[in-house]
């Protein structure tokens, strides 16, 4: 959850460790117990990736990329699609035939949004932000990861100020539901 670097490495890293999570839920057959545990691992990751992202990562290409603003809120609509995908994955048991649905339609969505943040939004970032920059948002994104939410919350306000004010409330609330329910820990 902590990487080191700049914030496109963080962020980068952070894509490597989902997809590695998606790759296991697509190597066990359907209704196996354990897909439902890495989609939870997936959308725990998943969550705090996006606040984290929403925080700090779309207010900097709004500010130092040109045509920022639409590259931003493209993104933007991208979370909101699979942060509904999880909230509804979230009710569904690995048996469940809605699961196997949802899942493949959560990692055809992060897939997509990833390829384009990886080969649009990340160079164009990295060509029109100073390094010391970069590597203090990896600094403030590692800490957003921090106290983020870990469950999808839809409703949620996605830009700054409101998100950096509410996400570590409800990020708490959450680690609490975790470790009560055991929630992403393999029983």
């Amino acid at each position: 959850m902590g990487h080191g670097g700049n914030v496109i490495d963080e962020l980068v890293t952070d894509h490597r460790e989902v997809e590695e999570l998606f790759g296991k839920i697509e190597a066990l057959p359907s209704g196996h117990k354990d897909r439902k545990l890495y989609a939870d691992q997936a959308t725990m990751e998943l969550v705090r990736h996006s606040v984290a992202e929403e925080a700090y990562l779309y207010p900097a290409v709004r500010e130092h990329v040109a045509g920022g603003d639409a590259l931003a809120d493209k993104e933007l609509e991208d979370h909101a699609k699979a942060e509904q995908i999880m909230k509804d994955l979230e009710g569904c048991e690995a048996g469940d035939a809605e699961f196997d649905r949802l899942v493949g339609m959560l990692m055809s969505e992060i897939r997509e949004h990833v390829a384009d943040e990886e080969g649009n939004l990340f160079p164009r970032l990295r060509a029109a932000c100073p390094a010391d920059a970069l590597d203090d948002l990896g600094d403030k994104v590692r800490q957003a990861k921090k106290t983020a939410p870990t469950r999808p919350h839809p409703s949620a306000p996605d830009k700054p100020p409101a998100n950096k004010l509410l996400a570590p409330g409800v990020g708490m609330v959450d680690r609490m539901r975790d470790a009560l329910t055991g929630r992403g820990k393999k029983s």
